[in-house]
């Protein structure tokens, strides 16, 4: 059975018979694949020691260097995306064009992260006062760490490492236990693109290591992505150690369809969102709000139609819309949340549990579940449900359509469906969501916005890739400069120095 070890100082690293392991299953087929050594603090102290020595001289390279590597990591992640996007699929279960989708949209960033030469420029200001000029520079943090989740093991390292090591930051991953291969694979390859040594590390790990990052003093930020529960504790406990903290949490994302909106287009967009990927997206859409009765019922007609229409399959299937779901223990979650709606009084329309592939019965597969008349009071509603699940939750008007969304306590992403410019224009000011998509189903900002939610989605001042991005690995230091004339010395001032008069 295959090894997956920790990637520490340009090599594989393993500390053998005194290390911790857990299984990681092809979701396809429900067997284990494979074994990921679960590290402890000595690896962590491992990988620290390898960045702090690396990180000065990399921080010393002008950016345009750092900037060849980063082209070079593009290319190679280009080229070896078939490896990757197989990989990918075989241990978190989405299907294979879907694993190329995830890794295109890190790719993305690792693009706008070649930029850094013009993202790094600081500010200047000449003849701010008599002979002084005033600029500011941005510096790299040092080390600093990424936690990542198990439902974009290529997307979301890339969102982070791809800024942090531009910037002259060395780099500690800490991804997902469940999916851990695509991880170590992008190192190796960033490896290969001309990274120095220790650069960028990975360490597996389960909350010790969480911690034994959340606690390590020469750790100066750490960017988490995971649920709101553990986001809202990784904040806390990193906060208080000093470290500037970036955590996106759970969502439950709304899409609002007016009545005037192409109802064919509007359920083809849904398809794709609700149950993508098994629906196990933080941009998923889980809950469907059509505005008045008629629009509910022709919606649901549509929907019911469409969901008839879905193949679920290995993710290796060309023809399959969504795969399996990535762990039997997910997959009981998911089903309790769907007897949790029938308890509370929702109408089950299609229940996609009991669903088994052919030849694949002991796989972690789910068909498509239908809610109708969900309301905002039923725990379904209030909390994520990360499966292949869509809620249907009628309004009678635009405003509490946008109340339903605003008042919800995740606050990721929202999709308006409408061919009304004002209204749209009015939905995307008032609703309280960090994301709006207008016709958009899956509203992620592309590379060189920025992606957060707000409330419980997203705990932090500053936002995923972007400028924000670039902030959140940097620092600026502001220089006040006066080069004086030679001459008589000027007499000595106690005031407070200003412009004033000048």
């Amino acid at each position: 059975m295959r090894s997956i070890s920790h990637f520490i100082d340009g090599t594989s690293f393993s500390a053998g018979s005194l290390s911790r392991s857990q299984d990681v299953f092809d979701p396809n087929t429900g067997r284990v694949q494979a074994s990921v050594e679960l590290g402890d603090g000595g690896t962590l102290e491992r990988a620290v020691a390898a960045a702090k020595a690396a990180q000065p001289a990399w921080a010393a390279l002008n950016p345009q260097r750092r900037a060849r590597v980063m082209f070079e990591f593009k290319r190679l992640i280009e080229a070896h995306m078939d490896e990757l996007a197989l990989l990918l699929a075989s241990e978190h279960g989405k299907v294979v064009s879907d694993a190329r989708g995830d890794i295109q949209r890190g790719l993305d960033v690792v693009e706008f992260a070649c930029g850094v030469p013009h993202l790094m420029k600081g500010d200047y200001t000449e003849g701010a006062g008599p002979g002084i000029d005033v600029y500011s520079m941005r510096q790299p943090l040092g080390v600093v760490a990424g936690v990542t989740p198990f439902n974009f093991p290529a997307m979301i390292p890339l969102w982070m490492l791809a800024p942090a090591i531009a910037c002259g930051n060395a780099f500690i991953l800490k991804p997902s236990e469940r999916d851990p291969t695509v991880p170590v694979r992008l190192a190796e390859l960033m490896t290969e693109a001309g990274l120095p040594r220790g650069v960028l590390n990975v360490a597996h790990g389960d909350k010790a290591m969480v911690d034994a990052i959340l606690d390590h003093p020469d750790i100066k930020a750490v960017s988490f992505v995971g649920s709101s529960d553990v986001a809202q504790y990784v904040y806390g406990r990193g906060a208080a150690k000093g470290k500037r903290m970036q955590c996106m949490g759970g969502a439950k994302n709304h899409g609002v369809v007016l009545p005037d909106a192409d109802l064919d287009q509007t359920v083809a967009d849904i398809m794709g969102a609700a149950y993508g990927s098994a629906g196990e997206r933080c941009m998923a859409l889980p809950v469907v709000v059509p505005v008045g009765e008629g629009t509910a019922e022709a919606l649901r007609e549509k929907l019911v139609s469409a969901i008839g229409g879905l193949r679920v399959g290995v993710s290796t299937d060309e023809r399959a819309h969504f795969g399996p779901v990535v762990s039997a223990a997910h997959k009981a979650r998911v089903e309790r949340y769907i007897q949790m709606g029938v308890d509370e009084g929702a109408e089950l329309v299609i229940d996609g549990r009991g669903f088994a592939l052919k030849g694949h019965e002991q796989g972690f597969f789910m068909g498509p579940t239908l809610f109708d008349r969900v309301t905002p009071a039923m725990q379904t509603y209030q909390e994520e449900i990360f499966g292949p699940v869509l809620q249907m939750v009628r309004a009678e008007s635009l405003p509490e359509a946008i109340g339903l969304a605003s008042r919800h306590p995740y606050g990721n992403g929202v999709a308006i469906f409408t061919r009304n410019g004002e209204a749209a224009r009015e939905f995307a000011a008032q609703v309280e969501v960090g994301m709006v998509g207008i016709n958009v189903p899956i509203p992620v900002p592309v590379s060189y916005h920025t992606f957060g939610g707000w409330k419980r989605s997203g705990f932090g001042d500053l936002n995923q890739y972007g400028m924000d991005g670039v902030r959140f690995y940097t620092r600026t230091k502001t220089v006040t400069s006066r080069w004086p004339k030679t001459g008589p010395v000027s007499d000595q001032s106690f005031v407070m120095p200003t412009l004033s008069g000048r």
